[in-house]
């Protein structure tokens, strides 16, 4: 499929932790604008964003989109917001393949960018973007292919356990579990109060599959998961081994009844939506979760009770217990999109704006500064712990690229619904990525 992909471990941290027709008039025949005609001639710029429930992103989106104009007014952004599973797996695929792809569009970097980039889909932002480059630092290089720049990060952080502090206290759980055998004792006396110990958003696949991924971090060296996202080599032990420690912990029931049908972020009955509102312990979920859930509770607000704490330790396992699944959230312009959409990408992430994006506790933004516009106190603990981790490992769908994520995620769920083998996950990935 590849003959390279660039490797998904970054051991270098952040220092901050419908297919419409483009409509844009100003475009030379290469897609591009020239620097004269910039903010003179009418151009619309279309928006495809992940943030589709109604709340405090997708509120904040528009009002960039909304004061980007005011400053530019001959530049119309139009916004479309799909949730993140139907946009990534579907709707931009289809859109990069037809004749109208959006201008703008959410970008995860990694293997799934180093593909859209060799099949000439998106614009090189290189040169315009040295400065902002610069001020965001290391995480940048997600969004880069061969030294060139893609896309540009506006939030980036560690995933881990966002837990109900009041349900702990009820349960008699004293402390945050640090090894997997404290994350089995506090299950164990969360069911003994009736609670449900952990919600999972098995629906959408991909919040079940982070399971696997963060078994296969624990277990397999930095090198393993190197020479898998950059050469497709799946043949080390240790991802049979990841499937082994998913499904012993399966066996123990942590999850809520019909998980494999709840979804991951929409509606109050989803994994995000019983956390939030009470009915279960615990998610493992990315550092956006926050925003997420004030758009499923009643009073559309945060719980207060929420706490936070990393993936816990394996145990005997192989790899590094210090290092942490995580990753981001970016744009980028497609290979036609004007001059324009360069400018506004570079405004998502200006120091006020990625301030104002801290504040809406939907994630931890990238620019150096804009930290300090994180209100909330988990928000804060993740910021640390993602300065604190002795490594990163980029999500692995992202980091072996989309058609090997959707084949392994497959491969997942049907572990989750014991119609599956730990084999089964690296016979897929194998299958997925031969040339």
């Amino acid at each position: 499929m590849r003959t390279k992909r660039r490797t998904g471990v970054i051991f270098a941290l952040v220092a901050t932790v419908g297919l419409a027709a483009s409509g844009c008039s100003s475009a030379d025949d290469d897609g591009s604008s020239g620097s004269g005609e910039l903010y003179k001639n009418p151009v619309t710029l279309n928006w495809w964003h992940n943030a589709n429930q109604a709340g405090p992103l997708q509120t904040y989106w528009q009002k960039v989109a909304d004061d980007f104009h005011k400053l530019h007014p001959t530049v119309t952004i139009k916004i479309t917001a799909i949730e993140t599973n139907e946009l990534q797996r579907n709707r931009i695929p289809a859109a990069l393949l037809s004749s109208s792809p959006p201008e703008i569009m959410q970008a995860w970097g990694g293997g799934e960018m180093v593909e859209q980039v060799k099949s000439d889909y998106l614009k090189d932002i290189t040169a315009e973007t040295k400065a902002e480059v610069d001020s965001i630092g290391p995480a940048t290089k997600i969004w880069s292919v061969n030294g060139k720049q893609y896309g540009l990060p506006f939030s980036f952080g560690i995933e881990g356990f966002w837990y109900n502090k009041d349900l702990f206290t009820k349960a008699g759980i004293s402390a945050p579990p640090t090894t997997l055998d404290e994350l089995n004792a506090a299950v164990t006396k969360l069911k003994a109060v009736n609670a449900t110990p952990i919600a999972v958003g098995a629906g959408d696949k991909w919040p079940a599959a982070h399971w696997w991924y963060n078994f296969a971090v624990r277990e397999c060296p930095a090198t393993a998961l190197a020479a898998a996202s950059s050469d497709a080599k799946f043949d080390d032990p240790c991802f049979v081994k990841a499937g082994e420690d998913l499904k012993t912990f399966l066996a123990t029931s942590p999850f809520q009844k019909d998980f494999l049908a709840t979804s991951g972020q929409v509606g109050a009955t989803s994994s995000a939506g019983l956390l939030a509102n009470g009915k279960a312990g615990m998610e493992l979920m990315g550092h956006w979760n926050g925003g997420t859930m004030q758009t499923l509770t009643p009073d559309q607000k945060e719980p207060k009770f929420l706490g936070w704490f990393p993936f816990p330790s394996v145990p005997g396992a192989g790899g590094s217990q210090k290092t942490m699944m995580g990753g981001g959230d970016g744009f980028a312009c497609t290979k036609k999109a004007p001059a324009e959409c360069v400018e506004f990408l570079k405004y998502i992430v200006s120091l006020d704006v990625q301030k104002g994006f801290a504040g809406t506790g939907s994630g931890i933004p990238t620019v150096k500064g804009a930290e300090s516009g994180l209100a909330d106190p988990v928000m804060q603990t993740i910021a640390q712990a993602t300065q604190s981790a002795e490594g990163t490992q980029l999500w692995l769908d992202t980091a072996f690229g989309a058609k090997a994520g959707t084949a392994m995620n497959d491969a997942i769920i049907a572990i989750f619904a014991d119609k599956g083998t730990p084999q089964g996950v690296v016979d897929a990935l194998k299958k997925a990525t031969a040339r």
